[in-house]
This record gives structure tokens, sequence and C-alpha cells, in this order.
């Protein structure tokens, strides 16, 4: 029989179209605005204490609160808007003060019986909804002075081979001063160096009784050390951004030694920032021995908190930048260890070292260069003060037993998180120069709220245009297409959902251009049906022209644009992948809501009815 569909095809739409709704429905929550508290140390907590205090600090502030919780992540204070949210956030931060993180954060209202079905909201992008922008400046005078150290170990390696002998070696202002007692000993230091490393610039000068030989960069060197560091910390933090998962992330460079981190649509913002910012890299170490003395021995603590601590030669072995992967796991007693691989550069490095080294402790050194946030009162206002510092601690001492080669591990962690996020940290990259934040904050929509709010209803007018017209001119043919477009909507959100899609503003150009075309293959249809009514052909049999007719104009309509929004996709980058997405998904379930779904309805109303007048 004509227009009539089997049952198992109906059960089969209805349910397509409520997995829609199901999925679709999150979108009808927004994310509170949120600040999300965690400490500065993976190892430590936020408890209830530190949230009452907060508390009591915004109330006092007459800031008002939605709610406090403690989470996994931390604590979570949730705003009712985001003018509440940016003025709490120098309150809470002067507050807790600097030994906790402070963030700007987008908390999901989602339900939880949705969310344990893995249904959540489509993300926004900056444009739209904003979420966090990060700007980091590259401390590149820290990037010289990294470069110099490492060139000192090899510089003393090669006097002590060729029996020169020096009293000490300092690193100040960019410039490496190694001090003699004898101008003959200077002078043969001075021709070993320039024929062994040449792209140095040498200086001397006489002090008292004291003859200094100064070895600092050419500018030529020093613009390309720059040019290095931040290039390097470029990629490094792309890496960092792509292990945390964000969709279409921007990092930029920005002027001389500045970068741009913006994060769409990003849940836990003090965890990114976390990672994002940390300046983590190893360093191993020789531990000295008890006769070892002067200003080639340091002593740092362990970073256990046992108080205990170790004299070590300030030579470095090697660097976190040696390391080629990173891994965490636990070792035989069930405590969490990190297994790393080194390039072949690090490996023949670390092989030389120990293999003349066996019976001696090497240690494991972490660093970290930070920075700490405080807010004073000036002229009547918070201001933001930032103080940079760095902590050294060694997390192992171990003793070689043998000669070590490119694959070894660290052990003496606190806790698996920290030893997750350090072989996170080495695999993404070392940083090679300390980063610090210069600014941080929310981004709202870059064309303005009041034009986007303009856009969206200029759109919805258009939507109520288009749907009147169809209701007006296909009348009852026009309700099912205003149907079927509604659900491509509640379809086409339900797939972004599902698939985490970033939702920008060019993206909301690619839905509005997809209910345009799930329109156009109904006008396609209905018109040839009307055709088929004027040629004299029976309503049934009209029915089934008109759809099995069209289907192929629509379908080879729909199948190029959707070429051309892949190969948009494929090429391009930010707003014009935004557009894209949204445009093959559009194209996906118009396709599906204007034939399938409009057809049963049409079969529903009409099929199997003799002599039934079409009203078209």
């Amino acid at each position: 029989m004509l227009n009539k569909y089997p049952l198992w095809k109906y059960l089969l739409i209805l349910l397509v179209l409520a997995l829609g709704l199901l999925y679709a429905f999150p979108n009808l929550y927004p994310d509170d605005p949120a600040l999300q508290l965690s400490t500065q140390k993976a190892t430590s907590v936020v408890d209830q204490q530190a949230l009452q205090k907060a508390e009591l600090a915004l109330s006092k502030a007459n800031i008002e609160l939605k709610k406090a919780e403690l989470t996994s992540a931390g604590g979570t204070l949730r705003f009712n808007n985001g003018e509440d949210q940016l003025a709490a956030k120098p309150v809470v931060a002067a507050a807790l003060g600097e030994d906790y993180v402070t963030a700007l954060n987008l908390v999901p209202t989602t339900p939880e019986w949705l969310s344990s079905l893995g249904a959540g909201p489509a993300k926004l992008g900056l444009d739209l909804r904003g979420g966090v922008h990060f700007l980091l400046e590259v401390d590149t005078p820290a990037a010289l002075k990294q470069r110099l150290e490492v060139s000192s170990s090899e510089m003393k390696a090669a006097l002590r081979k060729d029996r020169v002998r020096y009293r000490s070696v300092s690193i100040a202002d960019g410039v490496l001063s190694i001090r003699f007692l004898k101008e003959s000993d200077l002078t043969l230091a001075e021709d070993l160096l320039k024929g062994e490393f040449a792209e140095y610039r040498y200086s001397t000068r006489q002090e008292d009784t004291d003859y200094f030989l100064d070895v600092s960069f050419t500018e030529a060197e020093t613009k390309e050390i720059e040019s290095y560091a931040l290039q390097q910390n470029l990629t490094t933090l792309r890496n960092r951004v792509n292990e945390l998962g964000v969709a279409e992330p921007l990092v930029q460079r920005q002027g001389s030694n500045r970068i741009v981190v913006e994060l769409p649509g990003v849940q836990d913002t003090a965890a990114a920032k976390r990672i994002i910012g940390a300046t983590a890299n190893l360093e191993f170490h020789l531990e000295a021995g008890l006769d070892d003395q002067g200003a080639d021995v340091e002593t740092l603590s362990f970073r256990d908190g046992s108080g205990r601590t170790a004299r070590l030669e300030r030579d470095i072995i090697i660097t976190g930048d040696s390391v080629a992967d990173a891994s965490s796991s636990f070792d035989e007693n069930g405590q969490p260890q990190v297994n790393i691989s080194l390039d072949s550069k690090g490996g023949k490095q670390m092989t030389k070292v120990t293999r003349s080294a066996v019976g001696r402790n090497m240690a494991v050194v972490f660093i970290e260069h930070k920075s700490r946030s405080r807010f004073v009162e000036k002229d009547g206002k918070m201001e933001e003060v930032r103080r940079s510092y760095s902590e050294k601690g060694i997390i192992s001492l171990a003793t070689i037993q043998t000669t070590l080669g490119n694959s070894f591990r660290i052990t003496g962690l606190d806790s698996p998180r920290e030893s997750s996020e350090l072989a996170l940290l080495l695999r993404a990259g070392a940083l090679a120069a300390p980063i610090y934040f210069v600014e941080e904050r929310t981004i709202g929509p870059s064309l303005g709220a009041e034009n986007i709010q303009l856009g969206v209803t200029s759109a919805q007018i258009g939507l109520l245009v288009v749907m009147l017209f169809m209701l007006v001119y296909y009348k009852v043919f026009g309700i099912f297409a205003n149907v079927s477009l509604a659900l491509n909507i509640v379809l086409l959100m339900a797939c972004m959902s599902l698939m985490s899609a970033t939702l920008t503003l060019p993206g909301i150009a690619g839905i509005v251009l997809t209910m345009g075309m799930a329109v156009d293959a109904n006008v396609l249809i209905f018109s040839r049906i009307k055709e088929e009514l004027a040629n004299g052909v029976p309503s049934q049999q009209a029915i089934h022209s008109g759809f099995n007719r069209a289907f192929t104009t629509i379908f080879d309509a729909n199948i190029t644009t959707l070429l051309v929004a892949v190969i948009l996709f494929a090429v391009g980058t930010g707003p014009v992948k935004g557009f894209a997405v949204t445009l093959s998904l559009g194209i996906l379930t118009s396709m599906f809501t204007a034939i399938v779904v409009t057809r049963s309805q049409v079969n529903l109303v009409y099929g199997g009815r003799k002599n039934k007048k079409l009203y078209i």
C-alpha cells in the first residue's frame, strides 16, 4: 500500500527523536559562574575551613553567593552572575592567602540523572559564552641563565680535563665569571674555551689579586636563545593543552615575550592553570662527598616534608629536556613512580657519568618556577601584586648500582596524582624558560553581548518568517515541514552535545544555513507533489512521486555541500572549523527530518486513504 510505513519504522523514528530530545535537553541548563579553589601543591586539598573563610569574606563584601561546595577537584563557589564572580575573585584570594589558587570557572548545572546517561550541554565558544584567557610572560633572562648553567658544567669539565686550575665559577646578570689565582691560568683557559665554545663572547679583568674570565652571549646568540625559548614554550604549551583535551584552544605568541592561551568551555580551570603554568623540570645531580666544599656544592631539602637534606654537586648530569617519554605507574611496593625514557644525547650523557660513579648517590631534583599573587588596596581599589619565586627539592636519592642508560624510573613521589602530573609535564616537554601569569580573565562575547543578542533575535525572526511562509503557502503540509524543522534543530543540538562540539558564532551561522537547507528540501518535495496533482495524478500517487522523485535532487545537493564542509574542516582553523562542524551535522540531521520525519507525518495523516483531499 502506498504511503504507509511499517510499525517498526515508526518506532525507530520515535526512538531517534526521543534520544535527540534527551541529549538536547541539557542545553536548557546554563552553567553557573564560579570560583574554583585549589592549593598550590597537588598533594594538598581544600578543606571545609578554607571554604568557610571564603564565605565569610564574601559576606563581609556583600557579594551574594549561590552555593559553596567541596568537590574532588577542590572547592567551588557558585554565583548568580558573572559580575559577582569577577568581584568575588580578589576578595576570596585575599582571604585565603598565597597558598591557594583561585581560578575563574563555569560549573555545569545539568541534573545528575541526565549526566549519568552521558548527556551534557554543548560547549559554547569564547565568542558566545566565553571560557578562560591566560596571558603568560616568558622569563627570557632565565632562559639565558639556564643555558649558561649548562655551559658552566661543560666548561668546568673542559678545564679539568686540560688541568687548568680555577677557583670558582659564578653566574650573575647574564655573565658567567670564572675566577683564577694566576694570570697564566687565565690565559690558558681563555685560549681553550675560545676554541671549544666559539659562540660566546670573552673578556678579562683583574680585581685585587684575582683574575676573572667573563663569558657572555653575543647579541645574535642572545636573540636566538630568546626566540628559541619563546617558540619552545609555545610548542610545550600546545602539547599541554592537548593533554587536557580542550576543544578548539588558542595558543599564540603576543609581542616579543608573551603568549596568549584561550580555553573555551573549560570546566576545571584550576587544574588547567596548574598544568599550563607549571614550569616543572628535573635535574640529575651527584651527591657531594664529605670533603667537597665551596661554591660547587649546594644543600637541598627533600620534598617529602621529612626535613632531611643532602649536599649535591652543582654540575648537572642531564635535565628534563632530555626526556623523550614519561609514564606513571607503581613500583613493587605499590608506591607511585615515573618511568623515564631519555633521548640518545641524554642517554649517552647518563651512561658517561654513571659509568664512573657506580656506588655513589644520584639525586633527582624537582624544580618549579612559580608566582604568588596577593591583593593590596590602592586608591580605594584592590590591585593584584605578583611575586616570582622558585622551589627546588629532592625527589629521590638513590645509590647507582650499575651504569644507567636510556631508561630508568623515578620513585619517592607523594601521590599517584603527583606522579601522573609530573609524567604529563615531562611527556609534553619541558619549558625552555619559566613563564608567569600576567593576566587571567574570562572572555565575554567578542562582538559584545548586545550584538550577539541582536544576532540571535534576527535569526529567531527569520525562522519565524520562514515558518509562517511555509504554513500559509503549504497549509497542512507547512505544519509538517515546521515540525520537522523544529526537530532538526533538536537533533542537531543533541549531536553537538554528544560530540562535545564547541558552538561558536560562525557555528550559529551554520545552523541558520542548515535551517534554510532543511526547508529547501521540503519545498522541492511539496512543489513536486503540487505538479503531480496539477497533472491529474491521484493524491496518493502524487505524494509517492513527490517524495521519490525529489529525493535524488535533494541527495545530490546535500552531498556536494557536505563535501565542501568536510574540506573546510580539514583545512580551516578556529571559526571556520566551527562553521564546518555545525554545517556537516546539520546536513545529516536535515536529510533525516526533511525526508523521513516529514514523510512519516504525511503517511500518518494521508496514507492509505482514497480520494483524500490534500491541503497543500
